[in-house]
């Protein structure tokens, strides 16, 4: 069955409408979140899936019954990831889990759901090796780190250059960009890396790494960290002297306002894979575009927005095909069947720049929905950034696996 948003008269009335009373409805799913909300981003991350769901409540909810939403903050800190997620599963009995933004903490999770066989629906992470545990219990709404690294890899080998360097931090994510990142070059090219440094997360001087860079002449600079320290990282690259000619490529959390806001004119040029542009020009985009910058403030939302709208949509089918009992006698067979209704989400159609499906089997290829990756260029930086779309690309199904 092909599924598709229920429209972008819908979209704005979950963005604009408010004041709407809820509805007195029986029985409550319980949805548990658990996300990293230290920055204001990420707060208003966390902030638009607890918004989208109470839209649902205000709307009537899902088949007479009430959704009942508890947010949580993990940091991007693994142990409290998953002192979240026990906190969800055994204290709240959630029927469903969301989270989490950052891969070292869903990586964790993972072991969480699967042991205690709740759904765990990913709206961020993108490390590769989170599908790849074999749970049978977790689904990816973003784009898979093996997906984005063949797109940049072939984008950078036809267009920049094969002699890069890469700066590399610490958390899972960019850890896993960075090594598929090189892994591609090389078996797309046979290009080995011409400087790896592995950084810390909080660290904050890049300049001795920078002026090893230039002076080993590289076509490209690959930067794979959270947006905060990648802002900082490419301020240096300029300031250690390594010429505008040198192209800044980024991790796919270059595409989070912070890296334009904090990095000026460092960020132009600066080009990424992610899973959704502000630039795209199609309605329902335009129309998201300005709901997020009236509701939340945001001049242009990254895909981390676009992620979590979709996600809380697919949330929204599944819930409402699941024939669910809502009692303690079948909370297990619930979660079961709201799993499997996951798992027949097929083709839906959203702010993704392709379709997202999932299907039955506990394999990257069943549980890695969004296979489409925008390339994406910044034309200014500040934070009144402008980008462009360079590039969509649908990747086979099986791409980087072994």
């Amino acid at each position: 069955m092909t599924t598709t948003t229920k429209g972008i008269t819908a979209l704005l009335a979950a963005g604009l409408v408010t004041g709407l009373a809820a509805t007195a409805l029986a029985g409550e799913i319980r949805i548990g979140v658990t996300m990293r909300m230290v920055s204001e981003n990420g707060q208003k991350y966390g902030q638009m899936v607890v918004d989208e769901f109470d839209m649902i409540n205000k709307a009537g909810g899902i088949n007479g019954h009430t959704l009942d939403v508890t947010l949580l903050n993990d940091e991007c800190k693994s142990d409290k990831g998953v002192a979240n997620a026990n906190k969800l599963i055994f204290q709240e009995k959630i029927h469903l889990l969301v989270g989490s933004t950052c891969s070292s903490v869903s990586l964790p999770i993972v072991d969480v759901t699967a042991k205690t066989k709740v759904p765990q629906i990913i709206p961020h992470s993108t490390n590769e090796k989170i599908t790849q545990k074999g749970s049978a219990w977790v689904f990816r709404v973003p784009v898979s780190g093996r997906y984005y690294a063949g797109v940049n890899a072939k984008y950078v080998g036809e267009n920049i250059g094969k002699k890069i360097a890469y700066l590399c931090a610490a958390d899972a994510a960019s850890q896993n960009d960075c090594e598929a990142m090189q892994a591609q070059m090389k078996s797309q090219f046979g290009a080995e890396a011409a400087y790896v440094a592995q950084v810390q997360e909080k660290e904050v001087d890049f300049r001795t790494h920078m002026q090893k860079i230039k002076s080993a002449g590289v076509d490209g600079i690959m930067i794979a960290a959270l947006a905060e320290t990648m802002a900082r990282a490419l301020v240096q690259s300029y300031e250690a002297g390594i010429p505008a000619s040198v192209n800044r490529i980024g991790s796919s959390s270059a595409s989070n306002s912070p890296v334009p806001a904090i990095a000026g004119d460092a960020a132009k040029g600066v080009f990424f894979t992610a899973a959704y542009a502000a630039a795209d020009d199609r309605p329902i985009a335009r129309l998201f575009n300005e709901m997020v910058r009236q509701r939340y403030g945001i001049h242009a939302p990254d895909h981390d927005f676009s992620q979590a709208y979709d996600l809380v949509r697919i949330v929204e089918i599944a819930l409402g095909n699941a024939d669910l009992k809502l009692d303690s006698a079948n909370l297990a067979a619930d979660r079961t069947a709201i799993r499997d209704a996951i798992a027949n989400v097929k083709g839906y159609q959203g702010l993704a720049s392709g379709p997202i499906s999932f299907c039955a089997e506990a394999t990257p290829q069943c549980r890695d929905g969004n296979r489409t990756a925008v390339l994406i260029a910044y034309t200014k930086g500040g934070k009144d950034y402008v980008t462009e779309v360079l590039a969509r690309v649908t990747m086979p199904v099986d791409f980087g696996l072994k």
